[in-house]
């Protein structure tokens, strides 16, 4: 008499490989080969610790030059008098700057310091540091004289080496001091005030009284010899300064650009040019692409070395498993079952590997940015995927060595081939 035909079905499903058995079997391979086990886990560690690691270094890379964009480009403003092209093909200024801009400028909500600038037109004179008529001076130094405000220093952010800036009372007065750019003052052979050197601009005598460096905004002040712009046109007629520096408050760029015109000539707005930094940061995400581009490049090498691990060991492990294989395929185990088993080993391993790369490589960001005192940036999506791309890797990893185990043959492999 036969079975029933639902005794059959249950029957067959109760031989057939399930989930449960899948598991068992695949946590059994894992588990059987510690030492392999990390050594393959060591290499997809590597590479995805490769990628956090890199990706956030370069996040808080680029943290750190958004702010040095900040700190130096997003805080500087300039502003000059308008010029229109004569006849001649040269450039001549439709107005002048007035004397007093630094004032009017200060006014302006986000300003912080202002400055004058404005070259002097020596007529030839030679600027040295002995009197002119003594028999032993040297060749004459080519050095470059301009005329500023007090508060120029601090517009332009530079810093007093020796010595002091001049102040509003030098630019009332028309002291004869200078200030000497930090290569000025070497080409010139001055290197300290305390005894109040002089140089010579032709027949006029000035003393020096401190040498300044730093000059991010006009870095052509470290070659050049300074007066008071009181000085400068009482000695020299200087007739209108040429620029006004600002340093800002980052953010105010809109705001100055629109009052300071009017601030500086409220009848004719339009005679003054102001420059400030664009309220996009075009060229700080440009930098910020192309580190994260480079970085990413690299970490991508270094999973792409662990998942190939990943592919050998596995590979390995079939070739070595050619019995057991075997084994199960005469006992009834389909293809898929240990095509899936060998997947699910090799995506376990990965997704391992992964993990806890993905907390190494937050470990190595945060130390080296404690180390460098910067403020650790890592998106916890990018923890996240990398942690996923491990499991992704050893996924794919395995495809190839479970395809070579589901075409052992039972009997090739219980002869001992593949």
């Amino acid at each position: 008499m036969s079975a029933p035909a639902s005794l059959v079905r249950e029957t067959r499903r109760a031989d057939r490989f399930g989930l449960r058995d899948l598991l068992a079997e695949a946590a059994a391979g894992i588990d059987s080969r510690p030492g392999r086990l990390f050594l393959t886990i060591l290499g997809t560690v590597l590479g995805i610790a490769s990628v956090v690691v890199t990706v956030g270094l370069a996040q808080t890379a680029a943290g750190q030059i958004a702010r040095r964009f900040d700190a130096v480009a997003a805080t500087q403003a300039m502003a000059t008098a308008s010029t229109t092209r004569g006849a001649d093909g040269n450039q001549r200024a439709t107005a002048a700057l007035p004397w007093d801009a630094p004032d009017r400028a200060g006014r302006l909500a986000g300003v912080e310091a202002a400055g004058l600038v404005a070259p002097v037109d020596v007529a030839g004179a030679a600027v040295t540091a002995v009197p002119v008529n003594d028999p032993s001076a040297p060749a004459a130094t080519s050095v470059a004289v301009l005329a500023g405000t007090g508060r120029l220093l601090d517009a332009v952010r530079g810093r007093v080496v020796t010595g002091r800036f001049f102040d509003a009372g030098h630019d009332a007065r028309a002291d004869r001091v200078v200030v000497l750019g930090e290569r000025a003052a070497d080409r010139l052979g001055i290197s300290r005030v305390d005894r109040q050197p002089a140089i010579f601009i032709g027949d006029r005598t000035y003393t020096v009284i401190g040498v300044v460096d730093g000059m991010q905004r006009r870095t052509d002040l470290r070659d050049s010899v300074l007066l008071p712009l009181g000085t400068a046109r009482a000695d020299f007629g200087l007739a209108a300064p040429e620029e006004l520096h600002l340093r800002i408050a980052v953010g105010a760029g809109p705001v100055v650009a629109a009052q300071l015109p009017v601030a500086l000539s409220p009848n004719a707005p339009e005679t003054v040019t102001v420059q400030v930094p664009g309220a996009s940061g075009a060229v700080r995400e440009d930098v910020q692409a192309d580190i994260n581009t480079i970085f990413l490049a690299l970490g991508g090498v270094a999973l792409l070395i662990g998942g190939l691990g990943i592919a050998n060991v596995t590979l390995l492990s079939v070739m070595e498993r050619v019995g057991e294989i075997g084994l199960r395929r005469a006992l009834g185990a389909r293809q898929r079952d240990i095509a899936a088993q060998f997947v699910l080993e090799s995506a376990t391993v990965g997704l391992l590997g992964g993990m806890v790369g993905a907390a190494l490589g937050v470990g190595v960001v945060v130390a080296v940015s404690a180390a460098q005192s910067w403020t650790p940036i890592l998106h916890l999506g990018v923890v996240l995927l990398s942690a996923a791309g491990g499991g992704v890797v050893g996924l794919l990893a395995g495809v190839y060595p479970a395809v070579k185990a589901a075409r052992v043959e039972p009997i090739a492999a219980l002869r001992g081939g593949v």
